[in-house]
C-alpha cells in the first residue's frame, strides 16, 4: 500500500492529466472507444497518468501512439481459471494470454494446493509477480476436494486464515464440495465464515443441483457457478442471484449452448471463463478473444461480449479499479482490428505497451521452483497392487461420455481367471484402469474399469488427476501399466506413454507434477507428440482426447461414477460401490 503523500502526488498528476493541464505520460489517439457502460462506441483519444486512464477525448501527451482507427476495448479478464491445467508456469501462462488480450485471470490454484499444500501457493504467488499479467488467487476452498481420497495436504478452516487475508487473495476458490455446503456441514460452514469475515468472495461449483438444494448453495452467497451445461441450469442460478461464467476451455465447452439463454435482461450477470485451457487451445485458438469470437457468431452483439469479458467481471469479483475505459479506471486496454474476428494488435496494463502483434514485450524472468519439486512420492508399489481378487464376472463400469468430462455408470460381464483376475479381450474395449496414491506414501492402489477410452496397446500414465492429483494409469495388462507408472515416478510427474515394455512418449513435470517448467510451444510440441502416438501406437479412440479425458476419470464431484485412490466413487449418491456389479 502506497503512503499518503505518495497518493496525493499521484491524484493531483491524475486530475491535472484528466483537465489537460498537463500532458498525458500516454495518448492512444484515433480509436473508436467500446464504452461498457453506455453500449455505445466512441470516437477520440485515451489519455494515461501513469498506471491510470485519465480521459477519454482530445488529448496530447508525452508519448504518442495512432491506433488507426482500431477498437479499443478494457483488458480482458477470465473469470474461472486453473493456471496448472495449462501445463505452464504462472510466468508463461502470462506470456501466453496477454498477446490475445488477457489482462486478469481469477485463478484457483487448488490443484497445485492439493500437492503441495500452502506452500504451492506460496510459489504461484511469487511466480506470479513475473509477468505483468495481473493474477488474482483464489484461496482453494476444497483441499482435499472431497474426503473420498488422499491429498497432498488438508487445508481446514484454521489454516485459511492467514492466505485469505494476504493483498493477492480476492477470494474463496470455488466450492466444489456442494453437499457439504447444502448439508450445512461444520467444517464447511467455518471455511465460508473465513472469507465472510475478510469481507471476500466465494466462488462456486454446483453441477446438477436444483430447487431447495440450490437455494441452500446460494443462501451461502456463492457468487458465481461455471458448471452450468444447459440453459435451464443457467436460469435457475441468475434467478437466484447468482453470476454464470460460460465456459471454453480445453476440455469442457458450454459457451454456444449458454449464449442461447442470454437476453438483453440477464447479459449483466453474464461472464466469460476458461477454467482449462491447455498452449494447443490457446496458441491455436486464443484465450478470451476466441470466446469474444464465438459469442459473435451466434448472434451476440459485440459490445455485450466484451462487457461479459470486462464490466461483468470486475463487478462480480469487486474489482473496482477495472473493466472499462474511463477516467480513473485502471490502464488496461486492448486494441482490436475489428469486433468480428477480434484480432488483438495491441496490448496495455497498466498504461504501459506489453504486447504487440501476438508478441509479449516484457522480459521474462522464472521463479526458483525447487519448493515444489519431488511431488511424487509412492511407496510398496507393484503389479501385484492392481490384482483384483473377483468374485463376480459383472462388474461396474465408467463410462465415458464424449466431448466432456462427466461419465456414465455402466455394468458390463468381463472374463475372470482362476485366480479372479480380469482377462482382457481385445475385440471389447474395456480396459482396466487403476490410481496409485502419490503423496502421502500410504500404497494405495484401487482398480476399476474403464470403458470408451479405446486403448488397444501399451498404457498411459499421468500424475495429473484432478483434483487430488493421484496417479492415474489405463493399460492393457499390468505389466504395462506397472511399467508406466514407475516410468512417471522416475521422471518426477508428468505423462507417460508406453508400449511393449518402453516408453514411446513422455512429458516431464516437475512442478509439483503438474506444470512443466518449459515454454508453451514446448509443451503445445510435447502433447501433439503424445496425442499422436496414442491414436496411432496406442489406439485410442478418435473421438477422445487422451490426456484430459484421462485425468478427469478420478474426480469425484463431477457425475456419475469416478475412482480414486479409496475405491470405485458414485458421485450421484456420495458414496463408494463396490467394483463387482449386483
Amino acid at each position: 500500500m502506497k503512503d499518503a503523500a505518495t497518493m496525493k502526488v499521484e491524484l493531483k498528476k491524475l486530475i491535472d492529466t484528466a483537465a489537460g493541464r498537463i500532458p498525458a505520460d500516454l495518448v492512444i489517439k484515433n480509436c473508436k472507444i467500446v464504452n461498457v457502460f453506455s453500449g455505445k462506441i466512441q470516437e477520440g483519444d485515451i489519455a494515461f497518468s501513469g498506471d491510470q486512464i485519465a480521459g477519454i477525448g482530445e488529448y496530447e501527451g508525452e508519448k504518442v501512439i495512432d491506433a488507426e482507427g482500431r477498437y479499443a476495448a478494457p483488458g480482458f479478464i477470465d473469470s474461472h481459471i486453473h493456471i496448472e491445467s495449462s501445463y505452464v508456469s504462472p510466468e508463461e501462462i502470462g506470456r501466453l494470454l496477454v498477446p490475445h488480450g488477457g489482462t486478469t485471470i481469477m485463478a484457483d490454484p487448488h490443484e497445485i494446493v492439493n500437492v503441495c499444500g500452502i506452500a504451492g501457493l506460496d510459489y504461484m504467488m511469487k511466480a506470479a509477480e513475473n509477468t505483468v499479467l495481473d493474477v488474482k488467487y483464489e484461496l482453494p476452498s476444497c483441499v482435499p476436494a472431497t474426503p473420498f481420497e488422499h491429498s497432498g495436504a488438508v487445508i481446514d478452516a484454521e489454516a485459511m486464515k492467514e492466505p485469505i487475508t494476504r493483498e493477492g487473495i480476492a477470494g474463496l476458490g470455488e466450492f466444489m464440495n456442494f453437499p457439504g455446503v447444502i448439508n450445512a456441514a461444520d467444517s464447511d460452514l467455518d471455511k465460508i465464515i473465513v472469507a465472510k469475515q475478510e469481507g471476500k468472495f466465494i466462488d462456486g461449483h454446483g453441477p446438477g443441483i436444483t430447487g431447495k438444494e440450490l437455494n441452500a448453495y446460494a443462501a451461502a452467497r456463492i457468487a458465481a457457478d461455471h458448471e452450468c451445461s444447459t440453459v435451464e441450469e443457467m436460469n435457475d442460478r441468475l434467478e437466484r442471484g447468482m453470476y454464470i461464467l460460460l465456459r471454453q476451455g480445453s476440455a469442457c465447452h458450454n459457451l454456444r449452448t449458454l449464449i442461447k439463454g442470454m437476453t438483453t435482461e440477464n447479459s449483466r450477470r453474464c461472464l466469460l471463463c476458461s477454467d482449462d485451457r491447455q498452449p494447443k487451445t490457446i496458441l491455436h485458438e486464443g484465450h478470451l478473444d476466441n470466446h469474444l469470437r464465438i459469442c459473435v457468431e451466434e448472434g451476440l452483439d459485440p459490445v455485450t461480449a466484451i462487457r461479459m469479458a470486462t464490466l461483468n467481471a470486475a463487478e462480480c469479483f469487486d474489482l473496482k479499479d477495472r473493466g472499462a475505459i474511463a477516467p480513473g479506471y485502471r490502464g488496461d486496454v486492448v486494441l482490436l482490428d475489428d469486433l468480428k474476428d477480434f484480432h488483438v494488435n495491441r496490448v496495455f496494463v497498466e498504461g504501459a505497451l506489453v504486447a504487440e502483434e501476438g508478441k509479449y514485450l516484457p522480459e521474462i524472468k522464472k521463479c526458483d521452483i525447487s519448493s515444489v519439486k519431488g511431488s511424487v512420492v509412492v511407496k510398496d508399489f507393484s503389479k501385484e497392487k492392481f490384482k483384483m481378487n473377483l468374485k463376480s464376472n459383472k462388474v461396474n463400469v465408467i463410462k465415458i461420455l464424449p466431448g466432456g468430462v462427466v461419465t456414465a455408470k455402466d455394468t458390463a460381464e468381463i472374463e475372470l481367471d482362476a485366480n479372479g483376475e480380469f482377462v482382457r479381450n481385445p475385440e471389447v474395449d474395456l480396459v482396466k484402469v487403476a490410481v496409485v496414491e502419490r503423496h502421502q506414501g500410504t500404497g494405495n492402489v484401487a482398480c476399476g474399469f474403464l470403458k470408451g477410452y479405446g486403448i488397444k496397446e501399451g498404457a498411459v500414465a499421468l500424475s495429473i488427476a484432478h483434483d487430488s492429483h493421484n496417479i492415474i494409469v489405463v493399460g492393457v495388462s499390468d505389466e504395462e501399466m506397472e511399467f508406466a507408472v514407475n516410468s512417471l515416478i522416475e521422471q518426477e510427474g508428468g505423462m507417460v506413454l508406453v508400449k511393449e515394455g518402453k516408453v514411446i512418449e513422455s512429458m516431464p513435470m516437475p512442478i509439483a507434477g503438474l506444470m512443466s517448467d518449459q515454454s508453451g510451444e514446448w509443451v503445445d510440441q510435447k502433447l501433439t507428440d503424445i496425442h499422436e502416438k496414442a491414436y496411432e501406437e496406442l489406439g485410442i479412440c478418435g473421438d477422445v482426447e487422451p490426456v484430459m479425458t484421462l485425468c478427469f476419470m478420478s474426480l469425484a464431484v463431477i457425475p456419475e461414477i469416478k475412482l480414486t485412490d479409496m475405491g470405485l466413487f458414485d458421485v450421484t449418491t456420495f458414496s463408494f460401490i463396490p467394483v463387482e456389479a449386483e
